[in-house]
């Protein structure tokens, strides 16, 4: 019974599972909590490897592992491996004037898209270095290499080799912006006209079937690993034509596909899968809270609430709830608030009401399967995924309102 191990290390914390390699059953796992806010010293993340690890029963047995983790995050490295200052990860905002200055110097949003399938935001990498560049140029002048989180830990589990050594999958590469996954090919020229600095050195990009090389001190196999989507993806076997929706505190809209995106919009990331294919990807900021926020404001429990939603017709007799209580990216309206309309002394009841809720989250997720597949990409059905997919009310609501199967895989890692 061969071994494999998974680490998941995301913006909380980090998970390790031991699996059976031929039927795929969890054989033990652990975890241990990442501190908080958006900037970390990567050395938290490795403490936290080695705590859960440890926690898991350790890898002595374990044939092969990799690492998945949270994209985007800035890990800036000295000649010496040593790290030139605190990681910046994807949820850090102080990016967000650079990466406007780097649209509009490139050429606007059109080049972006034509050049890497991705428009700079302020989660997106190349826009921290351009932050970094302007606020820190004694850090840009020592950064000698730039990776991300996945690409550091598998570095870490190597024994940090050298930095010639660091290595990356499609997938993480292609949300960096400086990395174009239609033609499998890094841009330097945009790493240095974010840091106004000769490139550094980035990681080697490996394909889905190449060794990172082995765990230091062992002949256990290292996997190059991928970012937490397209790990997601992976995990959930979604093959061309396959779109994957996770309600978690966002929600999240990624399509396996052959076509790699080029949206001037921004709206729609031309990420990469961890298989060879892409995956397109559209973020929304509003996902599950928006249920918990209806269901708290009718004074029910979530349980109630599925139950109410259901009890009424399709369109709420004629309410509609725009979903839009933290703002919104997807589309780019950061101002927003949500509202209720279409209020009359019939229709408002809470039934009515809880129906509303459920309908504007599912539109919101059906404006971003819309922005991919203008793309090109085809959708014949749905994986529906996270804490929102867990509600009776959605699950029902669901395909009416996608206007495809959807198909609700049973929960775990």
């Amino acid at each position: 019974m061969p071994l494999v191990a998974g680490i998941d290390s995301s913006t909380q914390s980090c998970k390790v599972l031991v699996c059976d390699a031929e039927s795929g059953a969890v054989v033990r796992s652990a975890s241990a909590p990442h501190p908080p806010g958006t900037e970390v010293d990567p050395q938290r993340w490795w403490a936290a490897l080695h705590c859960a690890t440890a926690a898991a029963g350790g890898l002595d047995d374990v044939a092969a592992v990799a690492v998945g983790g949270q994209q985007h995050g800035m890990v800036c490295l000295d000649a010496d491996g040593a790290g030139v200052r605190d990681a910046l990860l994807w949820n850090d905002v102080r990016s967000a004037d650079a990466a406007d200055r780097l649209v509009a110097e490139l050429g606007g949003p059109d080049a972006w898209a034509e050049a890497v399938g991705v428009v700079p935001v302020a989660a997106v990498t190349v826009s921290k270095l351009r932050w970094l560049a302007d606020h820190e140029p004694a850090h840009a002048d020592r950064t000698a290499a730039v990776c991300l989180p996945h690409d550091w830990l598998t570095w870490q589990l190597a024994g940090a080799p050298g930095l010639d050594a660091i290595a990356t999958d499609r997938s993480d590469a292609s949300g960096t912006g400086y990395f174009s996954a239609g033609t499998g090919r890094y841009r330097p020229d945009l790493l240095e006209l974010a840091l106004r600095r000769r490139a550094p050195t980035l990681p080697r990009v490996l394909g889905p079937g190449e060794a990172a090389g082995t765990v230091a001190g062992t002949d256990t196999l290292l996997g190059p690993g991928a970012g937490d989507n397209a790990a997601a993806a992976l995990g959930l076997d979604a093959q061309p034509g396959d779109a994957v929706v996770s309600l978690g505190t966002s929600g999240v809209v990624s399509v396996v596909t052959d076509t790699p995106p080029r949206d001037p919009s921004g709206i729609v990331a031309g990420f990469a899968d961890a298989t060879g294919h892409h995956l397109p990807l559209v973020c929304t900021l509003n996902g599950a809270p928006v249920l918990a926020a209806a269901a708290r404001a009718l004074g029910v429990d979530l349980g109630e609430f599925s139950r109410l939603a259901t009890s009424a017709e399709p369109g709420a007799g004629g309410l509609s709830f725009v979903p839009y209580l933290a703002g919104e990216r997807s589309p780019n309206l950061p101002g927003a608030s949500g509202s209720l309309h279409g209020m009359t002394g019939a229709n408002l009841t809470p039934a009515n009401i809880a129906r509303a809720a459920v309908e504007g989250l599912l539109c919101s997720i059906a404006y971003c399967l819309d922005a991919v597949t203008s793309q090109g990409a085809r959708i014949d059905r749905i994986l529906l995924v996270g804490g929102g997919s867990r509600s009776g009310a959605v699950r029902a609501i669901a395909p009416a309102v996608l206007g495809r199967t959807v198909t609700v895989p049973a929960d775990g890692e």
